[in-house]
């Protein structure tokens, strides 16, 4: 990896890429630059990356320091084979302030084992030392706002050549030389740095087998930099196998068994299947909630708080059948239940589960049968409801890209409960107490275009020790087939309370759904307790007052692609009156982990929406099971957007029906299949 956090020599680039679905984060620099950078192989030919940079005596800065932030993108041309090297096209800081802008085509060849040659043509960034040419004009000047696409600068300008090799002798160390294209003008004017020399060279020492790296550098003859680069793979991490007992065998019946139905017709007995039933799936973390029982079929109303895997859910829950009820039952149904919904049917037949138990997964998938659960699930056991539920655990919450001060912590203890009421009806709430931290003393108060529902964030995170995050009562249901809505009422999130209405459309076994929603909201005080306040905001840089809208919503439309990848786009109006759309796309896998990225363009003005121009981000999702060794449907979700905004910002609200439904239908099934077994 090289300074800029991507595949390179020192400075420059190559065209190695990472292997799929390889998340990087590095942290490096050398005199008054540091540059920390988080990269995804989005696919095995697409990467990005997210960097965040300061850096001091920088000439476009007010102050001391300068702190940046860019995206890159890089695509593989053309994969090394036989004579031909791998070529690879990127583009730096394409929506950023320019800092960092420059486009590259750079070639790799590997010449003999452990030895590689990089050469490549470069514009902006990397087309300013001893030019070749130029293509036409590119502006040179730093964006103040940032965050636009700069597309006026792409490939144009003066062009130049870089290029260098890397060695490694062993699995351990590498070592590059490059000649670099970049003379650093705006540093060197700036007297941020001397440019001695073009040539640059590095050392790099993997760590933790592979996990990380190490890497010296000496750069433009008068500086010695240093970066450490970590890595993971969600693809390769493996669908967490955990150190949970195996799930119990199917229970093969007798021959002959099948014909005896006596026990039909003595309610003991049936009431004693059902029993064992319950208990059995007890001990496997699965609640039975209903059960219809007859003499040939039983359909099953289960809900799932353990396996992350609903594949594994239904593999267990199917065996634990052929244990504990009669040996004349072939039809298995198993319907799971989210807040009260039936998400889906899925029906198993006794008899290919104990013909292959013995053969992999894929081999009775064929046979699996999945329906709408609509108005096929039993009625609810009368004490199985209400079910209360709840946590206390310490937290820490980070703040980034405050120009004041770059991280922001702060810690506490955090406490969450959920009572379903009836199997519909839900009261959930989460309460924190701030121990220490200093995200409450952030002082920058930023000008803006538009009414402050985002921005007045750090008044409400100064306000108070104790906060109610979330207070709401919602219901859920089933309006029809393939139809799903929810009604939220309460403090919804920390900055906004009202009512939330939701419906969605999502087919069993279809890639595609359509959503809407619609809120009613009021502005929460600023101590995040019971109260609420005025909805005119008030400018404290301009003194403008401008009203936030009570009403918002959003019609959606989701698609999920394969491979892992859903993509989701929300059109509609924000939370501070402005309309448009957002579009994400992330990249899931089989166990759990998720990253993805987004983006919203409304019909705000990048003036009105200040610094950034438009709302932007990347997250990532971590699956606890992975860290935990063991199953649970607990995950923390990680946000980071390149700045907090008033434009493109959406109401908070929990419990949206996308996330719950899909768990259970077809499509994310079937991804998960390998675990059915387990």
């Amino acid at each position: 990896m090289n300074l800029y956090g991507s595949p390179g020599l020192v400075d420059m680039p190559t065209a190695e890429m990472l292997p799929d679905a390889t998340i990087s984060a590095t942290f490096g620099g050398f005199g008054n630059y540091t540059r920390t950078t988080l990269g995804f192989q989005i696919t095995p030919r697409l990467s990005g990356s997210f960097r965040y940079s300061e850096l001091k005596a920088f000439p476009s800065s007010n102050s001391a320091d300068y702190y940046d932030r860019s995206f890159d993108l890089r695509y593989l041309l053309m994969k090394e084979s036989g004579w031909r090297p791998a070529i690879v096209v990127g583009m730096s800081d394409i929506i950023g302030t320019g800092v960092y802008s420059g486009e590259y085509v750079v070639a790799t060849k590997t010449l003999m084992p452990g030895l590689k040659v990089t050469g490549g043509i470069g514009w902006g960034r990397f087309g300013s030392e001893a030019t070749l040419g130029s293509l036409g004009t590119r502006p040179t000047t730093v964006l103040g706002q940032g965050g636009k696409f700069t597309a006026d600068r792409w490939f144009r300008g003066d062009v130049a050549a870089f290029g260098g090799l890397s060695y490694a002798p062993n699995d351990r160390f590498k070592f590059k030389v490059e000649y670099s294209s970049d003379t650093y003008e705006r540093e060197v004017a700036s007297g941020g740095v001397e440019h001695k020399s073009p040539w640059n060279f590095g050392v790099d020492y993997k760590l933790w087998n592979g996990a990380g790296q190490f890497s010296l550098y000496s750069v433009m003859g008068s500086e010695v930099g240093a970066q450490l680069t970590l890595y993971t793979n969600p693809k390769t991490l493996g669908v967490p196998g955990g150190i949970e007992p195996s799930g119990l065998p199917v229970a093969p019946r007798p021959p002959g068994a099948a014909a005896d139905l006596g026990w039909s017709v003595d309610p003991q007995k049936t009431t004693a299947a059902q029993t064992q039933l319950a208990q059995t799936l007890a001990t496997e973390g699965i609640r039975l909630e209903g059960m219809t029982l007859e003499s040939r079929r039983a359909v099953v109303r289960v809900s799932n708080p353990r396996f992350n895997s609903e594949a594994q859910a239904f593999g267990r829950i199917a065996r634990v059948m052929t244990r504990t009820l009669p040996a004349s039952v072939e039809q298995f149904e198993i319907i799971p239940m989210v807040n009260g919904m039936a998400i889906s049917s899925v029906v198993i037949m006794r008899s290919d589960l104990e013909r292959q138990e013995h053969e992999a997964a894929i081999e009775i998938l064929p046979r699996v049968r999945f329906y709408d659960g609509f108005g096929r699930e039993p009625e609810a056991f009368r004490s199985a409801y209400p079910q209360f539920d709840w946590s206390l655990a310490p937290y820490v919450d980070v703040s980034v890209f405050d120009p004041d001060e770059p991280v922001r912590t702060e810690g506490g203890v955090r406490g969450n409960f959920s009572l379903d009421v009836t199997p519909n009806l839900v009261f959930s709430g989460t309460a924190s107490y701030r121990l220490s931290g200093n995200i409450s003393k952030i002082s920058r108060r930023d000008e803006s275009g538009l009414p402050r529902v985002r921005t007045d964030a750090p008044v409400y995170a100064a306000e108070g020790d104790e906060t109610i995050e979330n207070l709401q009562l919602a219901y859920y249901g089933r309006p029809g087939k393939n139809l799903y809505g929810r009604i939220s009422a309460g403090y919804l999130e920390a900055m906004f309370g009202g009512v939330s209405a939701e419906i969605l459309w999502k087919p069993v076994t279809s890639r595609v759904a359509f959503g809407a929603e619609v809120n009613w909201v009021q502005r929460r005080d600023y101590d995040q307790l019971f109260g609420f306040q005025s909805m005119t905001t008030t400018d404290p840089v301009s003194g403008a007052k401008r009203e936030i809208p009570e009403f918002n919503g959003h019609v959606s439309a989701y698609y999920d692609f394969g491979n892992g990848f859903h993509g989701q786009l929300d059109v509609g109006s924000y939370l501070a009156g402005d309309v448009g759309a957002t579009v994400s796309l992330d990249r899931e896998f089989a166990n759990g982990w998720s990253v993805g990225a987004y983006a919203t363009l409304t019909d705000a003005s990048a003036d009105d929406f200040g610094e950034g121009s438009f709302d932007k981000g990347v997250r990532v999702t971590i699956p606890i099971s992975t860290l935990l060794n063991t199953p649970t449907r607990r995950e923390n979700n990680i946000n980071i957007r390149s700045l907090t905004r008033d434009g493109g910002a959406r109401l908070n609200v929990r419990g949206r029906l996308y996330e719950q439904v899909r768990d259970y239908h077809k499509p994310e099934v079937v991804e998960s299949w390998g675990r059915f077994w387990r």
